[in-house]
């Protein structure tokens, strides 16, 4: 048995909802095979759930990198990269990997708070790692930040949005709206430098959705490294992960993760794909 190899270059989520360890649960389900490079561990105070992020030294990045690169690797995700040198480091070796089945999940700030990890992180990705993306996949708040807008709040923002990200090189453009754009249905939209695609579900009423964002881009990664061609992939994640959040469960009082586990469970919801 042969199995898709994938590479998560990332932090690492104590909680167990978000980061390396969705990424992995996401790579399980769809039958890949997962590594590792760990940038950051990232801890919860119990008391009141704020966060802290520990930074691991950049020549550990690199000696996990080369570890995993050195057994073929067939797709590349990033997540959290926490500063300016990981992200160039992480670009450089995804640069010299050669590989075009690259997903940039552009995370600027955990889940909860508010503000850039690092503001300097957003220049450094647009340099570094977008020209390298066979899709970047930001969320509103990201995706205002590496277009140098304000964040998106209608189909048309996005659209806006996407084509001035597009610029930076990165060959598709999938931006999160879910239910935050002003919208009937959970929409995220896809960019090809072409065509705009709207990709639409039915809103969930659940609100443990910790982890989607990284879960989404861990399915499309796992989805191209099956050999899906990129609006197909999208689409099929979209279907995952809406599984995921409306099956989403309480961890404590403070956050409740997706089930990465619905899809294959449970099924998935019906996805409407429109060009626009």
């Amino acid at each position: 048995m042969t199995l898709k190899k994938i590479l998560t270059i990332a932090g690492s989520d104590t909680s167990g909802g978000a980061g390396i360890q969705a990424d992995l649960k996401t790579f399980q389900e769809h039958g890949t095979y997962g590594m590792t490079a760990l940038t950051v561990v990232v801890t919860m105070d119990p008391t009141n759930w704020s966060h802290n992020v520990y930074s691991l030294p950049v020549d550990v990045l690199k000696a996990q990198i080369a570890t995993a690169l050195s057994t073929g690797i067939d797709a590349i995700k990033t997540g959290m990269l926490s500063t300016e040198e990981v992200i160039e480091t992480a670009g450089n070796a995804i640069k010299e990997a050669g590989l075009s089945k690259v997903v940039i999940d552009p995370v600027m700030v955990c889940k909860g708070e508010d503000e850039v990890l690092n503001p300097g992180t957003v220049d450094a990705m647009i340099e570094h790692l977008l020209p390298n993306a066979l899709v970047v996949t930001p969320n509103l708040f990201e995706a205002g930040q590496l277009a140098g807008m304000k964040t998106p709040k209608t189909i048309e923002d996005m659209k806006e949005v996407a084509k001035k990200i597009h610029a930076h090189g990165a060959k598709n453009v999938f931006i999160k709206g879910g239910k935050s754009i002003k919208h009937d249905a959970a929409a995220d939209l896809l960019f090809d430098g072409e065509t705009f695609t709207l990709l639409e579900a039915e809103k969930s009423e659940n609100h443990y959705n910790h982890g989607a964002g990284c879960t989404l881009a861990a399915s499309i990664t796992a989805n191209l490294a099956n050999g899906l061609e990129v609006k197909e992939a999208v689409a099929e994640a979209k279907k995952f992960v809406s599984a995921a959040i409306a099956n989403g469960w309480q961890l404590n009082e403070y956050v409740g993760p997706v089930y990465h586990g619905a899809k294959n469970k449970f099924g998935g919801p019906e996805i409407t794909t429109t060009e626009v």
